[in-house]
């Protein structure tokens, strides 16, 4: 009795520590990664040289998909990294993945962000959006940890006065401008309606777009408010129609976009929807059906033709995911090689001693060529407007970038 009783006891003992063992936070398969995809978050077990990096997006709810072509973005940088055997300080580094899943919603971010803290991430790349990236980004500034968003947009994200705070892609003055310049100068709209989510990425993209409209003297006729989980839009859509606009604006992400073109469609309302980057996603296409057709939404980027390493990114991304690429995949590949190139310069992973040289980056990457102003925003950002024509989003204008 005594010697099955210990039996089990080193048993039940050796079953908690492999339980242990897949709590770290590592990034998990739960993302439908095919099983060809890259086991980035995996280290070399013989390399004692572990090297994390956090990623954070949403990865269950609404928005998942855009979530997870974040993090197989970092995937696939984590596992080029790794077969490209980086060294630093003189030692060769193998790079662990460390993903979380912020669910999209402010207070878990923050719970999150601190759960990458304690678990010894030397940078993280995330949030997703702006309303998660924002509070977020004080947990690591006051762990002096860097964070790169590759897709937040909300300029109060680099306003705050962190030194840690960095994004690859154009804020929402640059893409509210260029898209309130196209509305009122492209395409001609004589008066607009608004819509947004109330999120810190749809309402504050709304106001640029506003401010935009106004400078150009075009006409805001009515201005409404939903939120980022309503699927039912007939109340306030209704009230738009009676203002009779020839464009809706919306500020928010593809899983309101998609249902509200369609409701708008069949309320047999005649005008165009334009939103921003948050919309301009093959989920958008297939959420909305035919009532895509002809809708816009904007980039925070360049289009992806222009993008120096865009077809071999792609080309990888495909087989290592079997799936298509969202919006952000790119900028998140490109903001873990811009954090592994401040540590190489530095010739160390400790935060204290790369971040100085973060501000210094100049990388030329899958989407471009990155530097940094002094707030921590992507110098000379463009932004692309898209229109959907056959069923595909093509490219009808492109403002800014490159001078």
């Amino acid at each position: 009795m005594k010697n099955t009783a210990r039996l089990t006891l080193m048993a039940a003992a050796v079953l908690a520590l492999a339980a242990c063992g897949k709590q770290g936070g590592g990034s998990s398969d739960a993302s439908g990664a095919a099983s060809s995809a890259p086991a980035a978050s995996a280290p070399a077990a013989d390399n004692g040289n572990v090297v994390k990096i956090g990623q954070v997006s949403p990865m269950s709810g609404p928005i998942s998909h855009l979530g997870k072509d974040n993090e197989f973005g970092a995937k696939l940088a984590i596992a080029d990294l790794n077969a490209e055997g980086v060294t630093i300080g003189g030692k060769k580094v193998t790079f662990q993945l460390v993903s979380e899943d912020d669910q999209g919603d402010p207070k878990i971010a923050t719970q999150v962000a601190q759960r990458l803290v304690d678990n010894g991430v030397v940078g993280v790349v995330g949030h997703l959006n702006s309303g998660t990236t924002i509070p977020a980004s004080k947990i690591y500034s006051d762990a002096g940890i860097p964070q790169i968003s590759p897709s937040a947009t909300n300029p109060d994200y680099t306003k705050q006065g962190y030194k840690t705070t960095f994004r690859v892609i154009a804020n929402d003055v640059q893409q509210g401008g260029a898209l309130g310049a196209y509305a009122v100068d492209v395409a001609k709209a004589k008066s607009i309606a608004v819509i947004d989510d109330r999120t810190a990425y749809g309402q504050g993209l709304a106001d640029q777009f506003v401010n935009a409209v106004k400078a150009k003297n075009g006409k805001i006729v009515d201005r409404e408010f939903t939120t980022n989980s309503a699927t039912d839009f007939s109340a306030i859509l209704t009230a738009i129609k009676a203002k009779k606009p020839d464009m809706v604006f919306y500020g928010g992400m593809d899983a309101q976009a998609g249902p509200m073109a369609k409701q708008m469609k069949q309320l047999g309302i005649k005008a165009r929807l334009i939103a921003g980057d948050g919309v301009q996603t093959p989920e958008f296409i297939k959420l909305a059906g035919d009532a895509a057709e002809g809708q816009f939404a904007s980039m925070a980027g360049v289009p992806r033709d222009k993008m120096p390493g865009f077809n071999a990114f792609n080309d990888k991304f495909k087989k290592a995911f079997n799936t298509e690429i969202q919006i952000y995949a790119p900028y998140e590949y490109d903001a873990v090689r811009v954090l592994v190139d401040a540590m190489k310069r530095a010739n160390s992973t400790d935060p204290k001693a790369y971040l100085p040289e973060l501000g210094k980056t100049a990388y030329d990457g899958v989407t471009g060529h990155v530097e940094f102003d002094d707030k921590g925003d992507v110098k000379n950002a463009s932004v692309t407007v898209y229109q959907v024509k056959n069923g595909k989003w093509e490219v009808v204008s492109v403002v800014g970038g490159p001078k």
